[in-house]
C-alpha cells in the first residue's frame, strides 16, 4: 500500500527525481519521459470517462486505468531492482483482455471503407487524443528500449491499447448514434 504523507519533498528541486528502486535519475530522462506519457495517457483516458463515455465502456475502461498504473510501476523500477522489490507489472492477461474487448466492440461497427477523422461525441474525440498520447508513449518506451530493459510486456500492451482506443472511439461514436465521420480523399 501507498502512503503519502506530504506532496512535496523538496528532493526533486535539483532536477532530479528518484525511481522505485532509489536510483536518483535526470527528470528529462527516457524513463521518466516513458512512465510520464503513460501517466499522461491515463489522465486522458480519465477525462474521456469524465466526458460521457458510454456506461457500457466504463467497466472496461476502469481496468485499462488500473493495468496502466501497473505500467507505470513496471516502468519505474529497473528490471534488476524487480527480482529484489516485485512490483505490479503488466501480464499476458492484460494483452489478451485488451484484444477480447477490440474484438467484442469491433464486432458492433462496420468495416472500415476509408480513414476516419477523430470526432464523434466528446467522449469519442477524447478517446481518438488517447489513442495519439498512447502512440507516443509506445514510440518513447520503445526509444527506452534501445537503451535499457523494459519489463518484456510493456510495449505489446501499449500497442494493443492504442488498437483498442481506436476501435473504442468507434464504438462510442456508433452507441452516440453519430458514427464515423469518414476522410474526403479528394482534397480541400
Amino acid at each position: 500500500m501507498v502512503r503519502i504523507n506530504r506532496v512535496y519533498t523538496r528532493t526533486g528541486d535539483d532536477g532530479t527525481t528518484g525511481l522505485g528502486g532509489g536510483q536518483r535519475v535526470p527528470k528529462d530522462s527516457l524513463r521518466i519521459e516513458a512512465y510520464g506519457t503513460v501517466d499522461e495517457l491515463n489522465s486522458t483516458i480519465g477525462v474521456a470517462v469524465a466526458a460521457g463515455l458510454h456506461e457500457t465502456m466504463r467497466p472496461a475502461f476502469f481496468v485499462i486505468q488500473q493495468v496502466l498504473f501497473n505500467l507505470g510501476s513496471d516502468l519505474c523500477m529497473l528490471e534488476e531492482d524487480k527480482k529484489r522489490w516485485p512490483v505490479p507489472t503488466v501480464e499476458v492477461r492484460h494483452v489478451e483482455q485488451l484484444e477480447a474487448w477490440i474484438d467484442g466492440w469491433n464486432e458492433t461497427l462496420e468495416p472500415l471503407k476509408s480513414f476516419i477523422l477523430p470526432g464523434g461525441d466528446l467522449a469519442a474525440a477524447h478517446l481518438h487524443v488517447a489513442r495519439t498520447v498512447c502512440r507516443r508513449a509506445e514510440r518513447i518506451v520503445l526509444a527506452l528500449s534501445r537503451q535499457e530493459s523494459i519489463g518484456a510486456l510493456v510495449l505489446p500492451y501499449l500497442n494493443r491499447l492504442s488498437d483498442l482506443l481506436f476501435v473504442a472511439a468507434r464504438h462510442q461514436a456508433h452507441l452516440a448514434g453519430i458514427g464515423d465521420i469518414q476522410w474526403d480523399s479528394r482534397g480541400y
